[in-house]
């Protein structure tokens, strides 16, 4: 495990909460989509290595928002949906942010201001990486950040378009590979604590997403 800062100098953090760190492999390859990029946009990683108990947390969230967004959804339909944007915690296979081998990304600018990539629609409804009917900005930005990433060796998460990943098991499906080379890696709580502080600051005000552009 390496601190990103370190290991990719060009990677912009642009979220107090991300903790930055992921395996060694990872910081190399992030650092090499984005010197791939053209002048004036930029790689930033919005969320990397993660402790379980910040992916239960999300799972749990992520459940409630369901619950609140469907209500009476079936138990077996509701961890269908749930799994879909987050990987549980209670699989063999750990969570990829677990492992250190997951990087969730987006491009900013020289200001560090993100650039377009779901318009004329909402978060969750331009999730998927090939999304139809995406305005032309937001379609060639899209573009240029899954091609940098693909472009080194990341496998992408076909309903996450901002999910990247190298060597664990999601990667290891996706690839058609039958081991994955990275399991659960855990940190000294030192390294995470305060940033996990400032995470549960923004997180707890998320609002539900699948209740956005509703009317």
């Amino acid at each position: 495990m390496v601190d990103l800062r370190e290991a990719a100098p060009s990677i912009r953090l642009i979220r107090e909460g991300t903790i930055p760190f992921c395996r060694r492999t990872v910081a190399e390859m992030a650092q090499r989509a984005a010197e791939s990029l053209p002048s004036g946009v930029h790689l930033a990683v919005t969320d990397a290595w993660r402790p379980l108990e910040r992916q239960q947390k999300i799972s749990e969230w992520i459940e409630r928002c369901i619950r609140e967004a469907f209500p009476g959804i079936s138990h077996a339909a509701l961890r269908r949906r749930a799994c879909r944007w987050v990987a549980p915690v209670d699989q063999k296979a750990p969570p990829g942010h677990c492992t250190g081998a997951a990087l969730d990304v987006c491009l900013v600018d020289d200001a560090d201001e993100p650039l377009d990539v779901i318009s004329p629609f909402e978060r969750f409804e331009a999730s998927p990486t090939y999304t139809f009917g995406l305005s032309e900005e937001s379609h060639r930005n899209r573009m240029m950040m899954v091609e940098a990433m693909l472009g080194v060796g990341f496998s992408n998460c076909r309903d996450e378009y901002w999910h990247y990943s190298y060597g664990d098991a999601g990667w290891a499906v996706r690839m058609g590979l039958d081991a994955c080379v990275y399991g659960l890696v855990e940190l000294d709580p030192e390294h995470w604590e305060s940033k996990q502080a400032a995470w549960l600051e923004t997180f707890n005000d998320r609002a539900n997403p699948f209740l956005e552009g509703r009317a």
